[in-house]
């Protein structure tokens, strides 16, 4: 019989790469950024533990969508009153805050429980190409999309 391989804390090795995002399609950015927060990229990957990597993403602004969506998307948020809805448009939301874009299609294709908002705090995203964790040494990878 085959006995299921964890690995152990300290055998986990978490890197930082860094992504750049200008001219990619949004959708595919997310879903191989989450597959990294997330760990599926190794080959010890557990679903139950965090073996993922951290991801810094530049150049958030210069993201695009594909065919009419940039046209037609739209945000929905709810302040938890009665008609307390709201809706943002994508061009809205890119012109005030186009950081929250990738971080908003990211944290959908995360898990929704304790181990998804945990991964979600390795993602650092930013509008512009300069980013704070040139301390931790991170690696310029490039993404398919």
């Amino acid at each position: 019989m085959y006995k299921t391989y964890y690995p152990k804390l300290d055998e986990i090795n978490q890197k930082w790469y860094v992504v750049n995002a200008e001219g990619m399609v949004l959708g595919r950015l997310a879903s191989q950024v989450a597959s990294i927060l997330r760990g599926k990229n190794k080959p010890y990957f557990s679903p139950h533990m965090d073996t993922g990597d951290f991801i810094v993403v530049v150049n958030a602004d210069k993201v695009r969508l594909s065919g009419r969506k940039a046209e037609m998307k739209n945000y929905f948020t709810h302040s938890g009153y009665i008609g307390g809805g709201r809706f943002e448009s994508y061009k809205d939301a890119m012109d005030k805050h186009p950081e929250e874009i990738i971080s908003r299609a990211v944290k959908g294709m995360l898990p929704r429980n304790t181990l998804g908002r945990k991964l979600f705090h390795k993602l650092k995203v930013y509008a512009g190409p300069e980013h704070p964790h040139q301390a931790q040494k991170p690696e310029i990878i490039e993404l398919e999309g």
